[in-house]
């Protein structure tokens, strides 16, 4: 099934529209506003909520339908090098244009395109600070305010990518963890201790680790860690330093809960230096034998393969709610300098977007 002209411009007109409203995280408000009073106007919409800068959008169904999906998608973008928004060779140039402008706009094409009553209830969620630490994220807020989310059947997540079904995500635990020494002077360092000398230890156990598989539901996930930013506390560059402090992000298999997670990194650093746990994200399972999920894989999607990243579908998972991750920005594409997406697999999103939904009752 290939997409009409007509729907073919409307998807790049609409990608155009929300790449040239910024959104960087934490000024999301403007944007928010200006996708309400679309989805407002579309034809089937039946109630609006909004949470914050966050909107839930319920487009009705016809009577009896049994089935309730949601389509979500975060509003911000990282903050990045971009020039304007632009379409050029097939593909949109704006900040988002892949992570997830590109979902959104597909969202919004559910709503605005549909010309009858959808045959299962679907909710857009469009919600804010994504890009940031956990805690942050409103989409907690949302589903704490907006019960009826927690009844769905089933999330999709539309993160990018390349039109492929990224089934469950792993955990992600960020810690600081601080080695402490004694100053002295460089020249006589044998009467201090040295604070980044004495994470040597620690830092060979790391270099050594190896990642450690895990098959769950015939998908594979890899549990590692990795030191990701070090910053020498010390006083001058002619002083024995006596702090030095690591960021260590441990990724998990959603086999294993955050309290697992915890022990093995506290395991790992032993009594060498202080731990203090500064984000802590679950995993989620990949829902691979769901119904739902294996309509959409049906549906013409590109390829199957696990979400090694983390995603917002685990904050579905916690509240027991199957979700997945598909979406038709470029993968590669996401937090780049000059962001940009292929216009035809945004096309073709839609349009499996609107197969899966058809299929579906």
């Amino acid at each position: 099934m290939s997409i009409s002209a007509t729907n073919a411009r409307y998807l790049d007109e609409t990608l155009l529209w929300l790449c040239s409203i910024a959104s960087p995280i934490g000024e999301e408000g403007a944007l928010s506003r200006a996708v309400e009073e679309r989805v407002r106007k579309a034809s089937f919409a039946s109630s609006i909520e909004r949470v914050g800068d966050s909107i839930v959008a319920t487009l009705g169904a016809r009577e009896n339908s049994k089935t309730r999906i949601a389509l979500v998608g975060h509003l911000d973008t990282v903050r990045t090098e971009n020039g304007p928004a632009r379409i050029e060779n097939g593909r949109c140039f704006g900040a988002g244009s892949s992570d997830m402008k590109s979902g959104l706009a597909v969202m919004l094409a559910v709503a605005e395109l549909a010309d009858k009553p959808f045959d299962c209830e679907i909710k857009l969620v469009f919600y804010a600070r994504e890009e940031g630490p956990y805690a942050e994220n409103e989409l907690g807020d949302v589903l704490d305010k907006v019960p009826s989310l927690s009844e769905i059947d089933l999330a999709v997540c539309l993160e990018p990518s390349d039109n492929r079904v990224h089934l469950g995500c792993a955990g992600s635990l960020h810690a600081r963890v601080t080695f402490e020494g004694r100053t002295s002077h460089s020249a006589r360092p044998w009467e201090g201790a040295n604070a980044v000398h004495a994470a040597a230890p620690f830092l060979a156990r790391i270099a050594a680790l190896k990642p450690r598989d895990s098959v769950i539901d015939g998908q594979l996930y890899r549990t590692v860690t990795s030191v990701t930013s070090a910053r020498d506390l010390g006083r001058g560059r002619n002083i024995v330093p006596d702090r030095f402090e690591l960021n260590v992000n441990h990724r998990f298999a959603p086999c294993f809960s955050v309290e697992d997670a915890e022990k093995e990194v506290t395991s790992l650093v032993g009594s060498d230096a202080q731990i203090v746990f500064t984000d802590r994200s679950p995993g989620a399972m990949p829902n691979a034998s769901n119904r739902l999920v294996r309509a959409l894989i049906d549906s013409g999607v590109r390829g199957v393969a696990p979400k090694q990243a983390w995603t917002d579908v685990a904050r579905f998972a916690a509240r027991g709610v199957a979700a997945v991750n598909f979406g038709p920005g470029e993968n590669a594409q996401a937090h780049q300098k000059n962001e940009s997406t292929s216009l035809e697999l945004v096309h073709e999103g839609y349009e499996i977007v609107k197969r899966w939904i058809t299929a579906i009752s």
